[in-house]
């Protein structure tokens, strides 16, 4: 069976994950369409990366489901990569490492596509910050991925650089055609690069496009010293594809909970 450029790379419906009687995500429904940026965001301890691990197939949920295209191919971008300084690798040989099929024009063209052309003999282990962030989206993207899912991308990379790092994220999403799923904390970094945005603390508190996400009160709530106020009320639930079910009031004290269950 051969699958439309239009079916979903990933549909996750009621995902969730309990551990030791601790709730750590619940209800996560979402869609990842190809050709498309998906941003989560939320704040420290709100599942992230838990949600990551559930979506590659890395952890198995406790409730719900994962649907995951057939032959699905991912290229991934770590939150950190930890060197031992005196491991002598350089960073052509870091691309082709456990990629058998990049050869070293390939690992050559995916440093090209970050601009990072020139750090194809620099030592792995003296990287600054930001060429190790361009280094491994390089070889997350080397793959050619129908999927590239990101883990804090401009980790370690300074304020001037990290609106540099997205736009090199959108940059390859429109080379590739890929879809890309990206973990952040803040959505006014990422705001001008995504398309969808779900802002989670362990459960969904929102979804929709960034500007709708960053006027929502639940939003508001998690981030609001670090936006502007707006009054846009969310009421209403979204389908898998971001449409509405129906309208109902949100619930802030659901959320005043989910911060005191958290600490």
């Amino acid at each position: 069976m051969t699958l439309s450029q239009s079916e979903p790379l990933i549909t996750a419906e009621n995902l969730g994950l309990a551990v030791s009687g601790r709730q750590l995500l619940r209800n996560i429904t979402l869609q990842l369409q190809p050709g498309e940026i998906v941003t989560v965001i939320g704040p420290n301890g709100a599942g992230k990366t838990t949600l990551l691990r559930l979506l590659l197939g890395l952890s198995t949920p406790t409730s719900g489901s994962v649907w995951r295209r057939p032959g699905l191919r991912l290229g991934y971008m770590p939150q950190r990569l930890q060197i031992d300084p005196s491991m002598p690798m350089s960073v052509q040989r870091f691309l082709q490492l456990g990629h058998p099929r990049v050869h070293t024009a390939e690992a050559l063209s995916a440093l090209e596509r970050v601009g990072a052309r020139q750090l194809a003999d620099a030592s792995l282990a003296e990287l600054s910050g930001g060429e190790m962030q361009r280094v491994l989206l390089a070889r997350a993207a080397s793959r050619k991925p129908q999927l590239l899912v990101l883990d804090e991308p401009t980790q370690g990379v300074d304020v001037g650089g990290q609106s540099e790092v997205y736009q090199l994220i959108a940059a390859l999403r429109d080379e590739l055609g890929c879809g890309v799923l990206l973990v952040s904390h803040d959505l006014h970094l990422v705001m001008a690069a995504t398309d969808q945005v779900l802002c989670i603390n362990q459960h969904i508190c929102c979804h929709g496009h960034p500007e709708q996400v960053s006027r929502d009160p639940a939003y508001l709530e998690l981030f609001g010293d670090k936006v502007a106020p707006y009054t846009h009320q969310h009421n209403h639930e979204h389908d898998l594809s971001g449409g509405i079910l129906h309208d109902h009031s949100c619930d802030h004290d659901h959320h005043s909970t989910d911060k005191r269950e958290q600490q």
